[in-house]
């Protein structure tokens, strides 16, 4: 469980970082089997491998849907969350050392069709060593207390979010960097201004970001949404209850997956001026 002071810092700043969870030998091996995974399958069911990485990986992935269902993690999000929890995504952002990739600044749920919820938050975890060399998150602290603010869309081949969104104006005196070792966590609140520099280490960044909501939070853009439920119950029945996958992108859970993701690339892409894919494939 988080300490009084972590809980205090995520509600008076929207974000807290380096929460313990993985030894450095669990890491590795975590990583090994993500790499394994790259080297075995570049493409499944004509989606790149990354687009699985970055979209909903708990669903046709069994490694990715075994971490969302962390206890050390779970036992942290509770803290804050309460015991109910459903996992809404979970994704992998990778930078390659030396390249130009970064997240701009933005506010999660914006296109999440979520509204301005609090019962979410992202567990961000470094399976690297996720230095400011090598491109770690920065947030805004308390920004989380406004509202979501206006988001312009860049669809900028560089940058790793969907459309390339990002805020106006950020005033970057006041960003804190969440620099993480590898096995570490950090938690940041769906409106807590956030962004990611370039990779300039000589080794990947990956993280493994991981969407948690209770049962109280509402898809109101598109009805129910699916969510993996990982711990107590969902008494509310707003989502669509997903087990996740009954093994690696089998035929059933891939079939699943493409239902999800149509239903979700609606919301994600409303107001764009332009095509939007589900994620970036540069890595």
């Amino acid at each position: 469980m988080l300490t009084q002071d972590q809980r205090a810092a995520y509600a008076r700043d929207g974000f807290v970082a380096g929460i313990p969870v993985f030894e450095p030998d669990h890491v590795g091996q975590i990583r090994q089997a993500i790499e394994a995974l790259e080297k075995a399958h570049t493409h499944e069911n004509t989606h790149d491998l990354h687009q699985y990485f970055r979209v909903n990986g708990q669903l046709v992935i069994p490694l990715l849907a075994d971490l969302a269902r962390t206890p050390a993690i779970l036992d942290a999000v509770e803290s804050i969350l309460g015991h109910n929890l459903l996992v809404w995504s979970v994704e992998l952002f990778i930078k390659e050392p030396g390249t130009q990739s970064v997240v701009s600044w933005h506010q999660d749920i914006t296109y999440w069709g979520m509204g301005e919820t609090d019962e979410e938050l992202t567990a961000w975890v470094a399976l690297s060593d996720v230095s400011v060399d090598a491109g770690c998150m920065r947030f805004i602290p308390g920004s989380h207390k406004g509202h979501i603010v206006d988001h312009a869309d860049t669809f900028d081949a560089d940058n790793l979010l969907s459309r390339g969104q990002q805020i106006a104006d950020v005033d970057e005196s006041k960003a804190v960097h969440g620099a993480l070792r590898p096995g570490q966590m950090s938690f940041h609140h769906g409106r807590c201004f956030h962004a990611s520099g370039p990779n300039m280490s000589d080794d990947r960044r990956i993280g493994l970001a991981i969407r948690y909501v209770t049962p109280e939070v509402r898809q109101a853009e598109m009805g129910r949404d699916y969510a993996m439920l990982v711990r107590g119950k969902d008494d509310q029945q707003g989502w669509i209850n997903v087990a996740g996958p009954s093994g690696l992108f089998t035929p059933q859970d891939l079939a699943l997956y493409e239902e999800v993701r149509a239903h979700q690339s609606t919301t994600l892409a409303a107001g764009a001026t332009k095509n939007v894919g589900m994620y970036q494939k540069e890595a």
